[in-house]
């Protein structure tokens, strides 16, 4: 159930408590991330209840389509938790929950016994086409932004990323 709306913004009600209390300093900054943050909240909120149906949750879906698109529908999950960008205790956390629904199965590595790998399964792969169909009916759950505003956003942010150190200035997919 999502809450009744506030009768005014409080992301615009902080900052002008910001700027009373400590003056133009970081006001702005602090606007944004507050901003990013709630936003990441809603999308996150919206996709994880889009996508219950098919027993994911956005993370979940992530790792799943990582597999899907991998080239032979299997990692290591160290693999998955880099490419993720996530710790390796949360991969091992989403591993488990998609084995349960039997959209993933851990197998080990030929080419190393100790290693275990994530394996997509059919069921897997079935679902994943179906839980990319709907969420591209959805728009990924980003109304009311269209594609112009969505583009700005994602140009806007990759600064932000690439000075964290997510990726190389020149990267290049992997292959």
């Amino acid at each position: 159930m999502q809450p009744r709306p506030l009768p005014f913004d409080p992301i615009a009600e902080a900052s002008r408590q910001w700027q009373a209390h400590w003056g133009q300093q970081a006001t702005a900054s602090m606007a944004a991330v507050t901003s990013i943050m709630r936003a990441q909240q809603i999308v996150m909120g919206r996709l994880n209840e889009l996508l219950a149906e098919h027993e994911l949750t956005f993370p979940r879906y992530e790792a799943l389509m990582l597999l899907y698109y991998s080239r032979r529908g299997m990692l290591p999950l160290g693999k998955v938790s880099e490419r993720l960008q996530v710790h390796r205790a949360s991969v091992t956390n989403v591993i488990d929950k998609l084995v349960a629904a039997g959209y993933v199965e851990r197998v080990h590595d030929d080419a190393d016994r100790r290693a275990v790998l994530a394996r997509i399964t059919d069921a897997g792969r079935s679902t994943a086409r179906q839980a990319t169909e709907l969420l591209n009916d959805q728009r990924f759950c980003v109304a009311p932004l269209d594609d112009g505003a969505c583009r700005t956003l994602d140009t806007l942010l990759e600064p932000l990323r690439h000075g964290a150190g997510d990726f190389q200035a020149e990267a290049q997919p992997p292959a």
